[in-house]
């Protein structure tokens, strides 16, 4: 999966550089994809940083559709 910060959107929690540091820094007040880790495989942690990014700024392309849950 390919993963992104729209700029016009963030408005720099930092909530992704604290949760994935490893992928996000936090830079000019904004939140980024560190050079490099544009692509991340399949990665819960950064796809749990999308889902609980305050701003919805984080973008993930190519993510896993998950399964729906079956009784």
């Amino acid at each position: 999966m390919k993963v992104f910060v729209d700029r016009d959107l963030c408005y720099g929690s930092g909530e992704c550089a604290h949760r994935v540091p490893a992928v996000f820094e936090f830079i000019d007040d904004f939140g980024v994809v560190r050079p490099g880790r544009e692509e991340t495989g399949e990665d819960p942690e950064v796809l749990e940083a999308a889902e609980k990014c305050p701003s919805q700024a984080i973008r993930i392309t190519g993510a896993p559709q998950s399964a729906p849950d079956r009784p």
